[in-house]
């Protein structure tokens, strides 16, 4: 296969996330073209076949319909809800596609060892969307690491501050706010980034223990405001002084988490404020109080690992935050790397013994000075685009990056989540070597 061979692809699950990474082929029509969509969604079929440009007849209602026809594309870009990531992969898998698959790519343990058996089996790719990898700052933090620069790291301190607002339209009143519905912790569907990222950082040395904390500290009904109602905009006489009022988050901001909010108006080319606000009024589950939900995630996690080599690591979770941010440091036998993704901006340091000199040098690494990180390859720092970009390198044989997510390389981060919520469940430190497969 060619350097730069154009490949074909079909969209499983035309949401947010999946219709973004199918943008690539937008951009690089002579890289890839997408060519079929499969979704039970009638609306989002019909505005995938109208973005992208291919016939009704490559329009299919679920992957088993997809795979049941003839194989006509080289992967298939898998953007299903969490709890659907498995079924829906493991009969494409059989048909003969290659995915790359949103994360968390499974929802239990269980799950994950059948979709790595199927891919093994098959002698498939299946590439994880572990978008940070691919982040100019978390990709020069990783080669630094290769470099030797710190020597070997013996502690990773890292840390995800998710915002309120983001709290409350995924995890509070959205689509991941029990796992008894959409199966996923919200450790392992928000952090599981992070995570990743802290085993890549150690790719070769595996995660052994895990203890683990957490609760729903802040949105419960205990906890709600004096004299709060059950929707904002119905019933609370507080929605003008309260930091999480429907009107506050969603209407004065329509558009800052619109995929989530109105997915029930996107048969509106332009809905208006007053559809948003009888939507918020309505059943739109948005429109409830954050206090009164039926969430039953945490909204706070603490974790503590260890390593086979003796290797530390802590990664804190902590939702609700006025700031979202991401930080991570490094210290290794040689130096330290420590720096903050949203700044992409980070320094190293080591240690000076010179007289007359301060007791350590530090050099700054501001992947800024290069320009806009996020503009022309999407979001997340600037690595949506580029995963999809490396797995087509991928798929055509040629020498992936650094930053390859392979399900096989992606296995260590997500037993790690599985084994953490176990072990916060259970107030236990888990072995997470002997779970493995």
């Amino acid at each position: 296969m060619s350097h730069r061979q154009q490949l074909k692809a079909v969209i499983v699950g035309a949401g947010h996330r999946a219709m973004l990474y199918a943008s690539y082929a937008r951009q690089h029509p002579e890289a890839l073209q997408i060519v079929g969509v499969a979704d039970p969604n009638a609306l989002r079929r019909k505005q995938a076949m109208e973005t992208f440009g291919f016939a009704a007849n490559r329009c299919f209602e679920s992957s088993e319909a997809l795979a049941a026809a003839p194989k006509f594309a080289d992967f298939v870009i898998n953007g299903t809800m969490d709890m659907q990531h498995v079924p829906t992969s493991l009969p494409l898998l059989a048909a003969g596609y290659d995915i790359l698959l949103e994360k968390p790519f499974a929802t239990s343990e269980a799950e994950m060892w059948e979709l790595v058996a199927a891919a093994r089996k098959q002698n498939r790719k299946i590439a994880i969307c572990h978008v940070l990898r691919y982040a100019p700052f978390y990709h020069a933090v990783r080669q630094e690491v290769l470099n030797g620069t710190i020597g070997k790291i013996l502690n990773i301190q890292a840390t995800e501050h998710v915002s309120y607002h983001h709290v409350s339209v995924a995890f509070v009143r959205g689509k991941w706010n029990r796992k008894d519905v959409c199966r996923s912790s919200m450790l392992m569907s928000k952090s599981c980034h992070d995570l990743d990222i802290i085993t890549w950082m150690k790719s070769g040395v595996a995660p052994t223990h895990v203890g683990s904390f957490g609760s729903n500290f802040q949105f419960c009904p205990e906890n709600a405001p004096a004299g709060a109602g059950t929707r904002c905009l119905v019933d609370c006489p507080i929605e003008a002084t309260c930091a999480y009022s429907a009107r506050k988050l969603y209407l004065n901001h329509p558009k800052r988490w619109a995929f989530y909010v109105w997915d029930s108006l996107e048969h509106m080319a332009n809905p208006t404020l007053e559809d948003m606000t009888a939507s918020l009024k309505g059943d739109n589950p948005h429109g409830r109080c954050a206090w009164k939900c039926d969430n039953n995630v945490v909204d706070h996690q603490s974790l503590a690992i260890a390593f086979a080599d003796g290797c530390t690591a802590t990664m804190n979770m902590i939702g609700g935050c006025s700031k979202a941010g991401r930080s991570i440091h490094l210290i290794g036998t040689q130096g330290e790397i420590q720096g903050n993704f949203e700044d992409s901006r980070f320094v190293i340091r080591h240690i000076e013994t010179r007289s007359g000199h301060p007791e350590y040098t530090e050099k700054v690494v501001d992947l800024n000075l290069t320009g806009d990180m996020t503009g022309a390859q999407g979001g997340h720092g600037g690595g949506d685009l580029r995963l999809v970009e490396d797995f087509l390198d991928v798929l055509r044989g040629n020498k992936p990056s650094i930053s390859s997510t392979s399900i096989e390389d992606s296995i260590n981060g997500h037993l790690l989540g599985f084994c953490a919520d176990l072990a916060r469940e259970t107030k236990t430190v888990v072995n997470v070597l002997e779970r493995w497969r």
